[in-house]
């Protein structure tokens, strides 16, 4: 069969020329809309049968065989009464070849009224030109959907990040590495989810809509239900209901959960952002802290080749290089605070901390009590500054009110923090059971304002809930690591705006 092609050319340039408007593009592409209804052809087709998608076929190519493929259009190469043309999908392109003799000439005019966008069904048979590129000869075509506007320029793609982020599906048109990272984000949670199954944990859903936002320290979105006559909020944290659960005797659940936090937004925060939380009985923080390192690095090997991640600049020249090898290592709070702060930094009054964070630059207000000082150096000076993985582990009491004291230093629980990339990754804790000191750390939290403490959680745990282990996962900061994206936005296929000015 590819003595009857010819041998296909290198493409021509696919933007359009500058002196061409869009609006003169727009019209252009109406009026071959209007002509393909008047071949009575409808420009946006229906159900259409593949047997094979475009990168499949190519990367599993056998030739003399008959085959359905779809796509959308993304190079068209005019050679008269023949044209190439490749069609492509999320996961690859194949190159196709219509000659006007094999088709006739009503179904190859047709084709002379698509453009590149535009959506097609192809139905041919396989074979090999004589530059060795595997194609598909079309016998019979069916028009799926007729693109009106013109797609961004093939060679530079999507560069504005706004129309990157407003306009997630022209990113995803034109821009590789954006398809591949948004693929891998799936391929990894569902990974996630394999790994903690196969562990024998229970996955589950608790409600978004809560009466009393619980389970961390944030600011919550709230909504109103006409019909109940009450406030809601959506949850800041699936914990207090995960809980629960172990109340009622589930002993291993997960839930991988959307949160939403009525909070700042930056290159590291969405108000709306993904969470794995899971937790489990008889275990302790340390365990869960065994966990998260082998799934962490069970997906840095499937997914990354290894367990060294590099990040690259635009350059593609590589920035920084996170190794992952194991053992993590990990450190007490204080230990690491002492490092940044100095040593003598925990025999200082409350005063002198402020004065050593002066010396530092570290930026503390007067509002802030003494720990939130402590705190802040460490997030400056620690926290930003790490980047291979490091279990920050024995966090003060006031910072995590759901964990379980460590029984040789009241001062402190048992808690880690995962750190990666300059940022947590995930919190774990040895979960608190007893409901008195639970209710006296959720008062002291919630200080007059009464109304947030959740008494149905606390009568809850009057009825026993077991000694466990839990863990918190951010997957859009845990993504960010593994892929390398600078910005939480880079791994959100829709993530939060401001509304744009008309």
């Amino acid at each position: 069969m590819s003595d009857n092609a010819p041998q296909n050319k290198a493409p021509a340039p696919e933007s359009a020329p500058e002196e061409v408007s869009e609006s003169q593009l727009l019209k252009v592409r109406r009026e071959k809309l209007d002509k393909l209804r008047e071949l009575g052809v409808n420009p946006y087709g229906g159900k259409f049968e593949t047997t094979h998608v475009p990168g499949v076929l190519r990367a599993n190519f056998e030739e003399e065989k008959t085959v359905r493929v779809a796509g959308r259009i993304v190079a068209l190469r005019d050679m008269g009464k023949s044209q190439f043309f490749d069609i492509a999908d999320l996961d690859g392109k194949i190159q196709c070849f219509l000659n006007q003799k094999a088709v006739g000439e009503e179904t190859f005019e047709v084709f002379k009224q698509l453009d590149i966008g535009d959506w097609i069904g192809i139905e041919g048979e396989t074979f090999i030109t004589r530059m060795g590129e595997p194609t598909v000869k079309a016998v019979s075509i069916t028009v799926l959907s007729k693109s009106l506007r013109p797609l961004p320029d093939k060679w530079h793609g999507v560069t504005d990040p706004q129309i990157r982020y407003r306009q997630r599906y022209l990113d995803l048109i034109s821009n590789e590495r954006s398809r591949e990272v948004f693929k891998l984000r799936s391929q990894m949670v569902a990974a996630m989810r394999a790994f903690l199954q196969e562990r024998g944990f229970l996955e589950v859903e608790t409600p978004m809509l809560q009466d009393v936002p619980g389970g961390a320290a944030a600011q919550p979105f709230q909504t109103h239900h006409n019909a109940l006559g009450m406030d809601l909020y959506l949850r800041i944290a699936p914990e207090l209901f995960l809980k629960r659960l172990l109340v009622g005797g589930f002993t291993k659940v997960f839930e991988l959960n959307r949160n939403f936090r009525n909070e700042g937004i930056s290159r590291r925060h969405n108000p709306e952002f993904t969470m794995l939380e899971a937790y489990w009985a008889y275990a302790d923080f340390e365990q869960m802290a065994d966990l998260v390192e082998e799934m962490i690095c069970s997906l840095a090997e499937t997914f990354c080749g290894g367990l060294l991640i590099e990040h690259k600049n635009e350059e593609g020249e590589v920035t920084r290089t996170i190794n992952l090898s194991r053992p993590w290592k990990r450190t007490p709070y204080v230990d690491l605070v002492r490092g940044a702060g100095g040593d003598d930094f925990f025999y200082l009054t409350p005063e002198g901390r402020r004065e050593r964070c002066a010396e530092l630059g570290v930026e503390v207000s007067p509002e802030m009590e003494d720990y939130e000082v402590v705190q802040q150096v460490f997030e400056k000076l620690v926290e930003e500054k790490t980047f291979d993985p490091c279990f920050v582990t024995h966090v003060p009491k006031e910072l995590v009110p759901l964990a379980k004291q460590n029984p040789d230093n009241e001062a402190v629980v048992d808690v880690y923090e995962l750190i990666i990339n300059g940022v947590e990754i995930s919190p774990g804790y040895s979960e608190l059971n007893d409901p008195l000191v639970q209710r006296e750390r959720l008062e002291h939290q919630a200080g007059e304002e009464t109304q947030k403490i959740d008494e149905d959680f606390l009568l809850a745990l009057e009825y026993g809930m077991p000694p466990a282990g839990g863990i918190g996962v951010g997957i859009d900061r845990l993504i960010m690591m593994l892929t390398g994206a600078e910005s939480i936005r880079d791994v959100v296929l829709f993530p939060q705006l401001r509304r744009k000015e008309e």
